[in-house]
């Protein structure tokens, strides 16, 4: 028996169903992000310690040498913190961050005070310079000095130059009698024990996030109290600090790993139960969002703040918290997207017929809440106009393609026959944009996100139309082929690097099968279609 010439009375009622969960998927996830999450409440308000870097303004940037910050912006942002914190960690001696001691101690508060070391000698010797100084004049203010933040971590001094620089600025403070340390990584203490004498106390940063193996939100706190212990076990009689811990609010999740608002709040809430119960010295990371570190370690670099940009709480230290308190505005998009893609077939002659607009309303609500999540992932993700202004295009372009291919499957499923497949170049187009995307995350993905809203909805409207019509198009080019066989591999390949256990790359591998699968029904509809020809014409 020849293949079906006319599939659609056979996947009709399964291209229903995926059209119906499309759009309740849009609108639960929406309706879920701005459900209450009630979590344990913090013990207190107050903080013992945080980091505080004032570069939060468009374009600021520590990565500018020029870059400096007024002492009345640090003013404003330390008598503000002073409501909260009793101490602020700064990690440079330049940019104005000199005038912090002084402008602190207005307001009762203590510092950890920072003094960068990098690669330059140049520099690290005037941040020396500089941090003298600020010792010598504010001796009575300071909890302590850090003579270099994760150096060694980042490859830029050996532990013996580090020793170097360290003892240096130990020796011409020392009659102040303000204790010296270096911060980094907690593996690196382990590995280079030897610092630890010259240094007053050891202080090391615990990021759950951010270790070799993530650590689940769950058991973050574990984690913490375990790596503390053996620090402590490491080094006994010496006091160790936590100099940096926390949790970011957005950005990729890695494994088991989620970053998000609630995660954030639920990380805070239980460190500073657990630090209050072991009277232990720590500083958490970080006062303000700091979108200028995106540049470095992608969306969920700028994104570890206990405020936004504009100084405003993330969340509350009690009662329950919200993901997303303006997630109606999914629902709206949702709503939009629905009246758009009706309205948009409205002269059209599938317009007058009932399945038609319904597919096409099924379609627009969930294109809309897709393009909703991805304007909302942008907003975070993207640092300039260039890349806002690529972005847009491309959700404008994914828009139109799916409102094409909605039209195309509302005429089929109300019977119609539409005279030509969907273009063929624009889904080669989509294909080829979600291959290099996608050999970007296998190879350079550490940093970057996932964005479903951009591909979810062309590509389930590929597979959907090549599901109603196999014969539409003729046989696929071997470019689209060698595409269609790439993108789940290199989709598997992301589910692995997370050993399975992020649902992102899940619905990245969903996105890919489903536009690569859309090429290979065709394929093999088509293989099989002549050869029962051929078949035929040997009889």
């Amino acid at each position: 028996m020849p293949p079906s010439s006319s599939p659609s009375s056979r996947v009709a009622p399964i291209a229903w169903l995926m059209l119906i969960v499309a759009a309740l998927s849009g609108a639960l996830w929406w309706w879920q992000m701005g459900r209450p999450v009630s979590l344990p409440d913090a013990p207190s308000a107050r903080i013992a310690c945080v980091s505080y870097a004032p570069f939060r303004k468009p374009g600021e940037t520590p990565l500018n040498i020029r870059a400096f910050v007024s002492p009345e912006r640090i003013d404003a942002d330390l008598r503000a913190l002073s409501e909260r914190f009793d101490c602020v960690r700064t990690y440079s001696q330049g940019f104005g961050l000199d005038a912090v001691p002084a402008i602190a101690q207005r307001y009762g508060m203590k510092v950890l005070l920072g003094v960068w070391i990098g690669r330059d000698p140049v520099a690290n010797e005037n941040e020396i310079r500089k941090g003298i100084a600020t010792i010598k004049a504010n001796p009575g203010v300071l909890r302590g000095v850090i003579v270099g933040n994760e150096v060694l971590l980042r490859g830029e001094q050996t532990p013996e130059a580090l020793a170097r620089y360290i003892n240096e600025l130990h020796d011409a403070v020392r009659d102040t009698h303000v204790p010296v340390t270096y911060a980094d990584v907690w593996e690196f203490w382990l590995r280079y024990p030897e610092l630890a004498k010259v240094v007053d106390y050891i202080t090391i940063h615990i990021l759950p996030y951010w270790e070799d193996e993530p650590v689940e939100p769950k058991d973050a706190l574990q984690h913490v109290a375990d790596v503390y212990a053996h620090t402590k076990a490491q080094f006994p009689g010496r006091a160790v600090m936590i100099g940096e811990t926390g949790w970011p609010s957005e950005g990729k999740q890695r494994r088991g790993a989620a970053a998000s608002v609630v995660n954030e709040a639920r990380y805070m809430r239980d460190f500073l139960r657990y630090a209050g119960s072991v009277d232990m010295p720590y500083n958490v990371i970080e006062a303000f969002d700091q979108p200028w570190k995106r540049e470095q370690e992608g969306t969920v670099g700028g994104y570890w703040g206990i405020f936004d940009v504009h100084a405003r709480p993330k969340f509350s230290m009690q009662g329950a918290v919200v993901e997303e308190p303006r997630w109606l505005w999914g629902w709206a998009a949702g709503v939009a997207g629905a009246v758009l893609f009706v309205l948009a077939g409205w002269w059209r002659r599938e317009w007058r017929l009932r399945r038609a607009r319904i597919a096409m309303a099924l379609s627009g609500f969930a294109a809309g809440t897709a393009m909703a999540w991805q304007l909302r992932q942008m907003s975070y993700a993207c640092r300039d106009a260039v890349e806002w202004t690529v972005s847009l295009a491309l959700c404008a372009l994914a828009l139109i393609t799916t409102m094409g291919l909605a039209r195309w499957i509302g005429a089929q499923l109300a019977g119609e026959r539409p005279r030509q497949a969907p273009n063929r170049r624009a889904r080669y187009a989509w294909m080829f944009i979600l291959t290099l995307y996608g050999l970007l995350l296998v190879f350079d993905g550490r940093y970057r996100d996932f964005p479903l809203g951009l591909f979810w909805p062309p590509a389930l409207g590929y597979f959907v139309a090549t599901m109603l019509d196999a014969d539409k198009g003729g046989m696929p080019s071997p470019e689209e082929r060698l595409l269609a066989c790439a993108l789940p591999l290199l989709a598997a390949v992301t589910v692995v690097q997370d050993v399975g256990l992020n649902p992102a790359a899940w619905l990245w591998m969903g996105a890919n099968l489903a536009l690569g699968g859309a090429v290979l029904i065709r394929w093999v509809h088509t293989v099989r279609l002549r050869a029962h020809q051929a078949k035929a014409a040997h009889q």
